[in-house]
């Protein structure tokens, strides 16, 4: 026997237990769009003054009783708005009215192919791309918010009412299929808007990095890679653009003649080692590109692995630190199938690299030891591009059990302390979705408040919740109910009002 340390379950070694009682509810709500204002639970303080946006995948339609969509990155994205005037609160969800969500709407059936979902006859967009569900964040740019899925154009939406406007092509410079992420970087200073996009080509794989000042294109580099590897985020320092390129290799092949999802298409080649390119955000050029080792046997202590999401990154005269999340392999796997998730979720954790650009290497890693499977890194937005210590990030406390496992845990974490942990776990058959958010009190910047959603499936209740940031293991300090369950979401994103 082998004790998990959660929830007081045990499990004989091989046997998969039941780690997330009742998860499968969190994909069978029928979203209820519209306003409402809930009554906050607890102290919200008066100081707490601004909007908090989610993105995230909201339906996972049955068919036959069966789910339609495997894989969590399936659904039809849906965004949140959390408006916060002091202890008053208004909270908005709507979907993303994207071209997918309407022509399947008007069939009565799925069309397009998913991330992690093909079918007979399934369409791709132009022959050659997905048809994005606009699932995965939303950014204010300018006067619009931006909702993103992977490797297409963002949907406009109005910030207030969150009204679709449609595909937003950035003045005309993108096309429909440019390839963008999910995740764009924003300058500090001027608002200009960073992005990229994988070509996945087998014979010329390349990167491109954009640079955007509201409407206009400011470059467009495109760079050659090693191998067309699936890239979800990168990371912004004062003067550099910062990739960690895992060797997780989309098989073009397998899509468009097996008709294979994205997922399935995926290989795993540790072989081919990870690696790290650095780009000069003035105009694109690439700085340095470091290789970092490839994969070794399990006790090899210095094998690179897999990054999903970076921490943070900045810079110290001639050298750089990027922090991220490295995992043992790749999670994407772990998404499916619906809703029987992270059955046998990676290992990792926070890792911090010391570069030395000069001489295009790794001088140093270290580790944060903190290895429940961790993902949706936070950082306070004043520590962005400078040297900082705490972070925060969500975790699955059953990592290393069989079984389907879900976010459970709420961490706060510090280099400088790399063996404490303050954490919180939910209870039994409760999750956390979204990026955990500092919420920054507006005059002391070491104070703030961290906000994530629960769901709670014994009752099929959804609601916020907010913590002291330097003090979650205590708990929330109020939390805010929905009057419907809502699904658990991906990034979020908080603006302070000026």
């Amino acid at each position: 026997m082998s004790d998990a340390g959660v929830g007081g379950h045990r499990v004989d070694d091989g046997a998969p237990t039941d780690w997330a009682p009742g998860l499968e509810r969190a994909f069978d709500i029928s979203v209820v769009e519209g306003t409402q204002t809930p009554t906050p639970e607890g102290t919200i303080p008066e100081w707490l003054r601004g909007t908090y946006y989610l993105n995230g995948p909201s339906h996972f339609p049955r068919v036959d009783g069966v789910h339609a969509y495997r894989h969590w990155l399936d659904g039809d994205g849906a965004v949140s708005r959390l408006r916060f005037d002091g202890p008053q609160v208004q909270f908005t969800h709507r979907f993303v009215d994207s071209r997918k969500r309407r022509d399947e709407r008007e069939a009565g059936r799925l069309l397009y192919r998913g991330f992690g979902t093909s079918f007979p006859d399934d369409r791709l967009k132009r022959g050659i791309g997905l048809e994005s569900p606009v699932n995965v964040s939303a950014f204010r740019f300018g006067e619009q918010l931006l909702a993103f899925g992977e490797q297409g154009l963002p949907y406009a939406l109005d910030p207030v009412t969150l009204e679709t406007r449609g595909e937003y092509d950035f003045g005309g410079r993108l096309n429909a299929i440019s390839p963008l992420s999910a995740h764009p970087g924003f300058d500090r200073a001027g608002g200009e808007l960073f992005n990229f996009g994988i070509s996945f080509s087998a014979r010329q794989p390349s990167l491109t990095l954009y640079r955007f000042s509201s409407d206009e294109l400011i470059y467009r580099r495109r760079h050659p890679l090693p191998y067309p590897c699936s890239t979800h985020d990168f990371m912004l320092s004062e003067r550099y653009a910062i990739f960690y390129l895992s060797p997780h290799v989309l098989d073009v092949g397998a899509m468009m003649k097996d008709g294979e999802s994205v997922n399935g298409a995926l290989r795993w080649r540790p072989k081919l080692g990870a690696r790290l390119m650095v780009f000069e955000r003035s105009d694109g050029a690439l700085k340095a590109d470091i290789e970092l080792g490839a994969g070794g046997g399990p006790g090899d202590r210095e094998w690179s692995g897999y990054c999903l999401h970076l921490i943070n990154a900045f810079e110290s005269g001639k050298g750089l630190t990027v922090d991220v999340v490295e995992l043992e392999r790749p999670v994407y796997d772990q998404y499916e199938p619906v809703p029987d998730l992270f059955a046998d979720a990676p290992g990792g954790g926070p890792r911090r690299f010391e570069v030395d650009l000069d001489a295009g290497a790794v001088v140093s890693k270290r580790a944060v030891r903190y290895e429940r499977c961790p993902d949706f890194p936070a950082i306070a937005p004043r520590d962005a591009e400078r040297s900082y210590d705490q972070f925060w990030l969500l975790g699955i406390t059953a990592t290393g059990q069989l079984g389907r496992k879900f976010f459970d845990q709420l961490a706060h974490l510090r280099w400088s302390t790399p063996e404490t942990h303050d954490t919180w776990t939910a209870p039994t058959g409760a999750y956390l979705g979204g990026e955990p958010v500092f919420l920054p009190h507006p005059s002391e910047s070491d104070r703030g408040l961290i906000l994530c959603q629960l769901f709670d499936a014994p009752s099929r209740a959804s609601s916020f919740l907010l913590f002291h940031a330097d003090r979650v293991s205590k708990g929330p300090v109020a939390r805010i109910p929905l009057d419907h369950p809502m699904p658990l979401g991906f990034h979020a994103v908080y603006y302070p009002d000026p």
